[in-house]
């Protein structure tokens, strides 16, 4: 019976994720990224029942899980999203203090300083 509240708060993630990611500061733009991978870890976790009535394990007897039992594969999809999710947040928080550090921009609107003024645009079109 915790599915309904743990699918609210999957929400919760993503809408505060979102509405962090639109953020103008680097800084909320990656609390927003990791909010946004927790909920979809969340939402993995969902999708494989949360339960404890029988262990995901298959009896020499048996040819299939329990009716009552979880799935065990969207737990270790989430373990290895998790590990995935945490290496690209540290890959951002670098190019967040590099972009802080040489450019002094702690804002998206300050980072177009990188680009030089006077080389031409790119095409347009093909």
């Amino acid at each position: 019976m915790i599915e309904p509240w743990l699918a609210v708060l999957s929400g919760l993630f993503f809408s505060a994720g979102i509405y962090l990611l639109l953020a103008p500061h680097l800084l909320r733009a990656l609390i927003g990224f990791a909010l946004f991978g927790n909920a979809v870890n969340l939402l993995l976790f969902l999708s494989g029942r949360v339960t404890r009535d029988a262990p995901p394990i298959i009896g020499e007897a048996e040819t299939a899980l329990k009716a009552g039992a979880a799935n065990p594969l969207p737990q270790a999809l989430i373990l290895t999203a998790i590990v995935i999710s945490f290496s690209f947040f540290a890959f951002l928080l670098v190019l967040a203090w590099r972009a802080f550090r040489d450019l002094g921009a702690e804002e998206v609107d300050g980072l177009d300083r990188a680009e030089p003024r006077d080389r031409p645009a790119p095409p347009g079109g093909y």
